[in-house]
Order: C-alpha cells, then structure tokens, then sequence
C-alpha cells in the first residue's frame, strides 16, 4: 500500500513538474516569435472579450435574482 502511494506521489510531482517546464518552455518561445504589435493587439482584444463577458454575467446574474425576488422562482 505505501508503494502505491510513493509512486503515485512520484507520479503526481513528475506530471507536474513536466506540465509546467512544458509550459515555459511554449511562452518563452511564443514570446521570442510573435511580434510586439501582434501581441498589443491580441491582449487588448482578449481584455474587452473578458470585460463583456464580464458585464453579460452581472447582467444575467441580476436578472435571475430579480426575477427570484418577484416570485418567478420555484
């Protein structure tokens, strides 16, 4: 029993360990390639996409409540 907990644990650390060198190693990378205006511009984009879903999720979110208190709930 406790060789099967060392090896999972052995198993967890290196998958890990690898995910992460892994992903480093694909953002240095990605970071030396992409030009700079590429980058500004796919940023800025990724923060107004976030932003209205954002303010979708708040508006939904206080229509369902506001329906809830009226009574339109269960």
């Amino acid at each position: 029993m406790i060789k099967r907990l060392v090896w999972l644990v052995i198993g967890f650390l290196l998958g890990l360990g690898s995910s992460w060198t892994v992903m480093r190693r694909v953002r240095r990378v990605a970071t030396r390639l992409a030009p700079a205006d590429v980058v500004d511009r796919w940023s800025d984009s990724m923060r107004a996409a976030v932003n209205e879903g954002r303010d979708a999720m708040r508006a939904r979110e206080a229509a369902f409540k506001g329906s809830s208190a009226r009574g339109g709930g269960k």
